[in-house]
């Protein structure tokens, strides 16, 4: 089962950051800063910021009809289908924005588990948490360690930031990108570093075709430091 994040991953931009910085009131900053210095949970950061959207439903799908996905990512999705492997889409970002995104590029058939964002009034938005988990040590919206735990073979987690953390440490194996190379090689976590997904397919056809399940080893080009694949 490959289990790959959104936003950051897939997505150019963060897709709850760009929503907020253009439409959210004042005050949604400081309820990150809260999250960063560890004082509340993602969920709870979340939902505060969410509650602080000022938008119509309109001005939602236009904004989220200029955010772009990474081109080679259908081929990911391409190559994960050919090899029978399943591949959903597990965030800690919005099910609806992330729906629409995907729709947009033929890529609405993937399993999207996310927080459900809930339309309150003509300009007001909330959060459901469907995949929270009460002993989440992340205090995060979806717990993605609960439910990597209930898959039945090995977990192939595709992530770049906090949010992929925990998880990874759980995987069989990680293809990591932003901050999450770091934390693989920190906590000596099997991984695939790649910068985009041209960079994760070829991973992912040598990883599934490896008898012991992991990646040979790639060559080292100084150029392009991370396209280094531990």
């Amino acid at each position: 089962m490959i289990l790959c994040d959104f936003d950051g991953t897939i997505s150019a931009e963060d897709t709850t950051d760009t929503l907020l910085a253009r439409f959210a009131l004042p005050g949604w900053e400081r309820l990150e800063q809260q999250w960063l210095a560890g004082e509340i949970g993602s969920g709870e950061c979340m939902s505060g910021q969410i509650a602080l959207l000022d938008m119509t439903r309109e001005a939602l799908d236009n904004c989220l009809s200029g955010i772009s996905i990474d081109p080679a990512f259908k081929q990911f999705v391409a190559l994960a289908q050919r090899l029978n492997v399943p591949l959903k889409i597990v965030s800690d970002g919005l099910d609806y924005a992330i729906q629409r995104i995907l729709d947009r590029h033929g890529l609405g058939h993937l399993t999207v588990i996310a927080n459900h964002l809930e339309q309150q009034g003509e300009r007001s938005w909330g959060l459901q948490f469907p995949w929270r988990a009460p002993h989440c040590r992340c205090a995060n919206g979806v717990c993605k360690c609960a439910i990597a735990q209930r898959v039945k073979g090995r977990v192939l987690m595709v992530g770049d930031g906090h949010s992929d953390f925990c998880v990874a440490a759980q995987a069989d194996h990680v293809l990591a990108k932003g901050s999450l190379i770091g934390e693989c090689r920190r906590k000596g976590i099997a991984h695939t570093a790649f910068n985009d997904f041209s960079d994760a397919v070829p991973a992912l056809e040598q990883l599934l075709n490896s008898p012991d399940g992991k990646c040979p080893p790639f060559s080292f080009n100084p150029l392009m430091p991370w396209r280094t694949h531990d």
